[in-house]
Parts: C-alpha cells; structure tokens; sequence
C-alpha cells in the first residue's frame, strides 16, 4: 500500500476528474413534526408539521457523494414527470451535478421513500411511520433510446462510469456489455447492484457488500477465506478486473485478477452510527480514483476510509475531498 501523501496526491486530481453515472434515481423525503395530540379517529399521533427535508437516495446520492468530492459529475438516469422526480433534479442541480441527461418518463412515479418523523422542539425526531412509492421503468419507449444515446455520449468524456442499478429499470446490462466491447475507448465501469450483479458480464469492477455476494454464491460466507474466494468467483464470472467486497465492522476485502486477497480493515470506529447509504459513498469515492488513475488497491484504501467516516453521520449522508485529507492526514497508519 503506498503511503499517505500518495492518497492525498489522487484526491487532489478529484477537480480534474470527470465522472458519469449511470443508474436508478430515488428521493429520500423526511417530513419532521411536533406531537399534538391523539387522533379521535384512530390510536396514533397526531403531528404539527414542521418541515420537509429532501435527500438524493439511491444512485442520486453517490451523484451527491460525488459532487461533494469536487469531481465533475453529469448523470444519466431517468425521473417521473411529477413532483418528486422535479425535486430531485432540482436537489442534485443545487449540487452541482450536470442533470441535463435525466429523461423525464410520463407514468413513471419516481422512487420516493417518506418517512414521518416525530419529536419535540428541542429533542431528536423519532421515525414514526414510513411510506415508499415505488415503480418500475417501461421496457420500450423514447426514454431508452435517449439514455442509451447519452450513456454512448458520456463514456467517451469520462475517465469513469459509476454503475448504480437498484432495480427500478433504468440501467440495462446489455448497454453495458455493448460499451464494454467498444473499440473506440471504455472509461473503467465500476458496478454497485442491488439485485442481479451476476448480470453485468464486461464491467471491469463490483462492489458487493457482504449480504449481495452471498445471495449470490448462495452460501454464508464467514471468514476472509471464504470471501475472497466467493468475491473472485463472481469477478471470474463477471470477466472483472477486481470485485470490492464490502463487509460492515469487517472492512472489506478486494481481489484483483493476477492478485494476491487483499483485507482492508475497517477505518476508524468499528461502532457505527448508521450505514444507510455507505454503499453509495463506496461507489462515489472508488470511482473517482479510478478516473484520477488511481491503481485499484489505492481505490479501496479511499473508499474504505470514506465509509469508515460516513457510517459515523445519521441518515443519508457524504464524504467531501477535505474530509477524506483530514482523515488521513490525521492517521497514524493507512491500511
């Protein structure tokens, strides 16, 4: 593993760096009230409502992660032509991020989690009650073909591709297996799949979290043996460079193709605070390196530290460049 300076010196190529993502696009909506009292018509509680906090989720929040990095970010997704999907280009614009890609889908009710959160003035909210508004893509229409144009547009502009398929349509594993075999120069594809990753054949890395390549290989998976091994089974399967495994108070554990299993031990407190989202930043920070011709080990030692950070932030979170310098900077040893 190469020193500290070295880590600081691939994030200080974050503003010279372009990277696209291609992926699903979600909106975690927080709607925050004070207790009034108990409702006549049923036992629950009635709340004063106070505000709404919307949060890029999903694939929108690696674009946040991203963005916060101080990488040059454009997305190619698609939203619903309705409220939520208008609210989250305009939170991802307010970022920073080149939302002049998303293809607005008539009929399409853009993936939005709601949560009611409920507390007194000066306490913490408490969720309460949570709804997800949920939908899935068209098969055919004029939004495909647009996506499918701006994904063969931005993958020869960018120095990486960050893949985030949560299942909701947009992302096509045969766009990508067509990109992948192009001769006119692929930027690396960097894959982060909920549901289906043994789909995506050509993409040059992955980065299952320890539940995913389980359900994967189909079998529990308790020592670093074991997950190197079920983690280069799946790179083999995928034609990859390199699967990042990603294992919570674990750390993570990255094989490469003509490597040696790598363990990465988990940065900072193994006591987390909350995890929502940490896939995202893996995604974010590990594609940025890529793009700033990071080698994939020098990758995953960032990503590690990153989510060693963002696990200790409640909710949705992000990593920015000047937090990831500080945390090594203030490290007595990076492995």
């Amino acid at each position: 593993m190469d020193d500290a300076q070295q880590l600081i010196g691939i994030i200080d190529q974050f503003a010279a760096t372009r990277v696209a993502l291609y992926g699903d696009l979600v909106l975690d909506r927080f709607i925050l009230g004070t207790p009034k009292r108990i409702s006549r018509e049923a036992p629950v509680i009635i709340l004063r409502h106070e505000e709404q906090q919307d949060i890029p989720s999903g694939g929108a929040n690696a674009l946040a992660n991203l963005a916060a990095l101080g990488v040059q970010v454009s997305v190619i997704a698609a939203v619903g032509d309705d409220e939520p999907g208008r609210a989250l280009t305009a939170a991802l614009d307010d970022r920073g991020v080149d939302t002049s890609r998303i293809e607005t889908v008539p009929g399409y009710s853009t993936p939005t989690k709601v949560r009611i959160l409920g507390g007194g003035p000066s306490s913490l909210k408490h969720q309460v009650a949570r709804y997800d508004i949920e939908d899935t893509l068209p098969e055919e229409g004029d939004w495909k073909t647009s996506v499918l144009n701006h994904l063969r547009e931005e993958s020869s502009r960018c120095g990486a591709l960050a893949i985030s398929d949560y299942g909701y349509g947009c992302v096509r594993p045969g766009a990508l297996q067509h990109l992948a075999q192009s001769k006119s120069g692929t930027p690396w594809l960097c894959l982060d799949s909920r549901y289906r990753i043994g789909r995506f054949v050509g993409v040059h890395g992955a980065t299952p979290n320890l539940e995913e390549l389980e359900a994967h290989c189909g079998r529990r998976l308790r020592f670093d043996s074991a997950v190197a091994t079920a983690a280069d089974e799946l790179r083999e399967e995928l034609g990859a460079r390199f699967v990042l495994a990603t294992r919570g108070n674990h750390g993570m554990t990255l094989v490469e193709k003509d490597h040696d299993p790598h363990h990465i031990p988990v940065f900072g407190s193994d006591q987390v605070a909350d995890v929502t989202g940490a896939g995202d930043t893996v995604l974010a920070v590990l594609t940025a390196a890529l793009a700033a011709a990071a080698e994939p080990v020098e990758a995953a030692h960032l990503a590690n530290i990153a989510a060693g950070l963002v696990v200790m932030k409640l909710g949705t979170a992000t990593i920015s460049a000047a937090e990831l310098r500080t945390a090594i900077t203030s490290s007595e040893k990076v492995e």
